[in-house]
């Protein structure tokens, strides 16, 4: 039989084989994540940055090889693909999202739509309904797409800076009175303002980024804001 000590002796190189084990374990898991010197920091730093999965983020610094603008570039690609693959998907789900001021004399809600329940109960994506509409309470759009702004609208804007460019080379004309056109209506469509939380992006920047995060067609149906006196 075996002594005491020898049992003991066994006991205790059985529980550090278990404990060498596990730390292996960790260790693989670890490196599986941040390889080729990408750290922590710059995986997080990327995903404040687009608010996508950690892995994608991940994935997008390994193939940038560890260049942090190199990875925001692919990660705004990749995103922009994913929505233009997703663009003819049909909108059946949706969450409202509301503000008003705090004191009560300006208010704006969005209809954020979506495809599925699912993904319009999630607090991610309620909560950017909130920050659309704050947008739309604070920045005042008149249109959500370009597209949407009538050709009227924009022969007037035409009309009204086609004094300004009267004297530019006629070559350079078109191409200076369309800039300025562009530029007017910037302000004033939804989909092209920057986020007021930041100004790097664009609405449409969030709307790209949260299609590519859900998996689902994002886009604001529809907008309305009030204030008193208007």
């Amino acid at each position: 039989m075996q002594s005491l000590e020898m049992m003991l002796h066994e006991q205790v190189l059985n529980m550090l084989q278990k404990q060498l084990l596990t730390h292996i374990v960790k260790v693989k898991k670890v490196n599986k994540i941040f390889i080729m010197g990408i750290s922590i920091e710059q995986v997080k730093k990327l995903r404040d940055q687009t608010s996508v999965s950690i892995m994608q983020c991940k994935k997008a610094l390994e193939e940038a090889n560890g260049d942090e603008e190199k990875a925001l570039i692919l990660l705004k690609k990749k995103s922009s693909d994913i929505a233009a693959k997703k663009a003819d998907r049909e909108l059946g789900a949706g969450a409202v999202g509301s503000y008003v001021h705090s004191t009560g004399t300006i208010g704006a809600m969005v209809l954020l739509a979506c495809e599925t329940d699912f993904v319009a109960k999630n607090e991610e994506f309620t909560a950017l309904a909130h920050d659309i509409a704050m947008q739309v309470a604070a920045m005042v759009p008149s249109y959500i797409t370009v597209e949407e702004i009538p050709t009227s609208d924009k022969e007037k804007a035409s009309l009204t800076f086609a004094e300004e460019v009267a004297g530019k080379p006629d070559e350079l004309k078109a191409q200076i009175l369309s800039g300025k056109v562009d530029a007017y209506f910037k302000d004033q469509v939804l989909m092209t303002q920057s986020f007021f939380k930041d100004s790097k992006k664009t609405i449409a920047d969030l709307i790209t980024e949260a299609t590519q995060k859900f998996g689902e067609r994002i886009a604001v149906s529809s907008m309305s804001r009030i204030a008193v006196g208007d």
